[in-house]
């Protein structure tokens, strides 16, 4: 058995107000967490000009390295925000305060790095028992009564995966890889106009190229987009939430991590897509932990605006969120549902994090089997593998949102909580525990 546990963010950044817990003040940066050595996010004022952006970039030694989002994406009213790099040698706190102190800025974060955090003990595969999905386990979240109303298919729905790539090619995912209809497949031209070239099944931010699968250790991405899309009725391997779905992927998470400004991109990647005319109904974000940064809390905002529900792993801590919050589940964005994990005897799983005020509802995450990618002597092949972690119970919610939209299209990212949270199930072990007090149960939708 691989126990799997959430992918980690580990950043801290410039910190907003924040219910119930305290706060460092503006510009207080967690210098314990790792970074990219002498990079930095700066956000722009909206009236900053390219003599502003040069006069601080003076401050520093410093040189632009690429735009992250650019003034006619954000929704909050913010400009420019921008990836740079200063100059070797200079002291944080010099730096830091030579950029903020400048009238034409708003906030600067320093690109901190995300890492994964997780623990595996023997990886097997087989087809195994989905309790999560059962409705005969009281503690699963009952997919298969909605199954057997004739619930199963979400065509019309688009979700997107920000995690590690995922296999598209995989037996039990192929047929729901969803595709970027802007886009022309092969003729390496950048037909919707996005600024990247044959993004047909999404993008990988890490290695920026449109290559959103690149072997076995997408394998977590993998078992995350199983758990939302495997398809169902196939006589093979696992089925989903959603039988029949549209799978997107924005990659950046890799073997060695992922970035801030990667995240950030990633997030915005679903956003343009949605404005652009693809129905993009959630994204799943089997990630999280460390601090608080401006820059993705924005870009959540912006998803939000474009109404995309933001599905977040609670952490795998054993952690009350409450009192230590874990980003980015711990946003205070309304299109967030933060998941911690049950496991089959209903017991809150040790591992998860918690928090009655900051912690939505629980779902199914441990002994959870999905797709993953495996070797067959040289060759990738399509396998399965039993995971647990709240990265497991995440896509079950994921997978909840995109059932609901297909049942009630166009339906706001308001009612899709809403209906979520109205149909939970109190369950003792999370009183006290989660907002809800309830677990996941979508047989009332």
């Amino acid at each position: 058995m691989k126990s799997y546990s959430q992918k980690v963010l580990l950043f801290a950044g410039l910190v907003v107000p924040f219910v119930g817990v305290a706060q460092p003040t503006r510009g207080q940066w967690n210098e314990s967490v790792p970074s990219m050595s002498e990079e930095l996010l700066i956000q722009f004022k909206p009236t900053a000009t390219s003599a502003d952006k040069k006069r601080v970039l003076g401050k520093v030694g410093g040189s632009l390295k690429e735009n992250v989002a650019m003034k006619r994406q954000n929704d909050a009213g913010r400009g420019d925000l921008d990836l740079v790099r200063h100059a070797p040698g200079l002291h944080r706190e010099d730096v830091k305060y030579a950029i903020e102190s400048d009238s034409s800025v708003e906030f600067v974060e320093p690109n901190y790095i995300y890492h994964h955090q997780a623990v595996s003990n023997d990886p097997y595969y087989t087809s195994g028992s989905l309790w999560g999905m059962q409705a005969t386990n009281q503690f699963g979240s009952k997919a298969s009564s909605a199954w057997s109303k004739g619930q199963t298919d979400c065509r019309s729905v688009y979700v997107g995966i920000i995690d590690e790539g995922y296999m598209y090619t995989h037996v039990d995912l192929a047929a729901n890889a969803g595709v970027n209809t802007g886009e022309i497949a092969g003729n390496r031209k950048d037909d919707d106009g996005n600024g990247l070239i044959d993004d047909v099944y999404g993008w990988d931010f890490n290695d920026n190229n449109n290559s959103v699968f690149d072997g076995i250790n997408d394998d977590h991405g993998t078992h995350v987009a199983g758990t939302i899309g495997g398809v169902g009725g196939n006589k093979i391997g696992v089925a989903g939430m959603c039988w029949n779905v549209k799978l997107l992927n924005a990659k950046f998470l890799s073997t060695t991590g992922g970035t801030l400004a990667n995240a950030v991109k990633a997030v915005d990647y679903f956003t343009d897509l949605k404005k652009r005319g693809i129905n993009i109904v959630a994204t799943n974000n089997s990630w999280g932990g460390g601090g608080y940064s401006l820059a993705l809390k924005d870009a959540i905002e912006r998803a939000n605006q474009a109404n995309i529900v933001f599905v977040a792993a609670a952490g795998n801590a054993s952690n009350n969120n409450d009192l230590t919050p874990s980003y980015p589940a711990s946003y205070d964005n309304t299109n967030i549902i933060s998941v911690a994990s049950i496991d089959s005897l209903g017991q809150l799983s040790t591992f998860s994090n918690f928090g009655a005020t900051t912690v939505d509802l629980a779902a199914p995450g441990a002994d959870i089997w999905s797709t993953v990618p495996v070797l067959k002597g040289t060759k990738v092949d399509s396998g399965y593998a039993k995971y647990s972690g709240t990265s497991m119970a995440t896509p079950h919610v994921t997978g909840a949102c995109a059932l609901y939209a297909a049942l009630h299209p166009n339906a706001p990212v308001s009612e899709i909580k809403a209906a979520i949270f109205g149909t939970t199930q109190p369950t003792t072990s999370l009183i006290g525990k989660v907002a809800t007090q309830a677990r996941l149960d979508v047989s009332k939708f």
